[in-house]
């Protein structure tokens, strides 16, 4: 098979130096530096919870009720409409994604743009998994640029107006075409190994489309700690002391397998607090982010990471693809009837009448894409009893009922912290604030703790 043009290689150099430029662009500033422009920036936001001391603690009802609205009563009415108008303000994003998929299927796919982009693909790299692999690239490309606005938007102009972003343009600009370049690479190679899969499965393609599809989220789960996520942030040890101790104790008590906890400079992106227990097949790696660090105390932090431990100790990640599972299979099973309907109505306005024709492939997307629309609430929900979880695994692993409390009133900087219960069930994939603390005073309360 004849190689591809001279072009292609120009374009791989070319995306070579641009990932590399965005990636030194991203990486410039001391860490200390950023620390600090994000400390000044939280500080600034507005948002300010009402301190308290140990008597106060002590004095709190013992009933979990009556608990938890003490604590809710320390969010500033101001602060609490500020985060509500952020959190409902992201619910119109599944929505405008959705929408900026099918605009991204309507324009390829009418007029036969599509398939005259197949065409010019297999002339440009013969052979069907070549060509399907410059489809891929190239359909991820066109659909970067129709969302750029939104993603603008959304990833950038909001987080600055909220007041928790810390980069500039520039620097959003870079990790974006960074970002972008990944998913070029990816969405090629996903794109050349589902259309292989469908042509060698035939009209039950959607089948083995399901079990492509897990095999690529367990290849997805495994790398992206590894080669991806270092690309955008340094990760190093944290430093020895009590925090680390406390996190390595609680991890040996419960047998998962770290010698070391980690540090991210989260700080270069944003304000916000974080940390998780990466890891599948008995690996695993404890990380925190360095605003956690900073803007929180040892008992909020053994709390979160209490929590981390727990998904990891509860096989949270297995038991969430394998509650995925189904979901796929209705998914792709709703993908092939949707396909072979609307392929068979629109052939001669789209040049595509096969299902294993990767010309199709916007149309594909379109058609899954509004499926797991549908389907937040269902995944949503899967999230949520899950967290559930890990917040009782966490209280009980760490006995911080009251830290495990400040931690949620600080995450309500971003998440609304009351939802009504229809809300909560559609748009929420954490237990709400009040929730989660009420969790946590009933814990305080059963076990009767101070």
């Amino acid at each position: 098979m004849p190689p591809c043009p001279r072009w292609a290689a120009a374009a791989a150099l070319t995306l070579g130096l641009l990932i590399a430029t965005a990636h030194a662009a991203s990486a410039d500033a001391p860490a200390d530096t950023q620390a600090a422009k994000a400390d000044a920036i939280a500080q600034a936001s507005g948002f300010k919870i009402r301190p308290v001391d140990d008597a106060w603690r002590a004095a709190l009802p013992r009933d979990a009720e009556a608990a938890t609205q003490a604590y809710m009563d320390r969010l500033p009415a101001e602060a609490v409409a500020r985060s509500d108008a952020y959190y409902t303000g992201a619910y119109w994003l599944i929505l405008w994604e959705l929408l900026a998929t099918l605009a991204v299927a309507a324009l390829l796919m009418s007029g036969r743009r599509a398939a005259r982009l197949r065409d010019a693909c297999l002339r440009w790299c013969h052979g069907p998994m070549r060509r399907d692999f410059l489809f891929g690239a190239a359909y991820a490309g066109i659909s970067a640029v129709i969302s750029l606005p939104l993603a603008l938007y959304f990833g950038w102009w909001r987080e600055q107006a909220y007041g928790m972003s810390t980069q500039t343009l520039a620097d959003w600009f870079a990790e974006m075409v960074l970002s972008q370049a990944i998913d070029l690479l990816l969405m090629g190679l996903v794109v050349a190994g589902l259309y292989a899969l469908i042509r060698r499965a035939g009209a039950r393609w959607w089948i083995w489309g399901t079990a492509g599809g897990l095999a690529t989220l367990v290849l997805i789960i495994v790398v992206t700690p590894v080669l991806i996520q270092p690309l955008f942030n340094t990760y190093k040890p944290l430093d020895e002391g009590p925090i680390k101790q406390a996190v390595l104790q609680m991890a040996h008590a419960n047998d998962v397998p770290v010698d070391n906890v980690y540090v991210v400079d989260a700080s270069r992106q944003t304000t916000r607090i974080s940390a998780n227990v990466t890891g599948l097949f008995g690996t695993a790696a404890v990380r925190l982010n360095d605003n956690l660090l900073r803007r929180t105390s040892e008992p909020e932090i053994r709390a979160v990471m209490g929590h981390e431990l727990g998904h990891y100790v509860m096989h949270h990640m297995a038991k969430n693809l394998a509650l995925l599972a189904p979901l796929l299979l209705i998914g792709f099973a709703f993908a092939s009837w949707a396909m072979n309907t609307l392929l068979a109505r629109g052939q001669a306005r789209t040049g595509v009448s096969r299902v294993d024709d990767v010309a199709g492939l916007p149309l594909l997307v379109a058609v899954l894409s509004l499926f797991f629309a549908l389907a937040t609430p269902v995944n949503h929900t899967i999230t949520r009893v899950q967290e559930s979880e890990a917040d009782k695994f966490s209280l009980n692993l760490t006995r911080e009922p009251h830290g495990f409390a400040e931690a949620q009133l600080r995450l309500a900087e971003y998440r609304k912290a009351d939802p009504g219960p229809v809300e909560e069930f559609i748009f929420f994939h954490h237990p709400s604030t009040r929730h989660r603390i009420l969790d946590a005073m009933r814990w305080r309360e059963a076990m009767g703790t101070p």
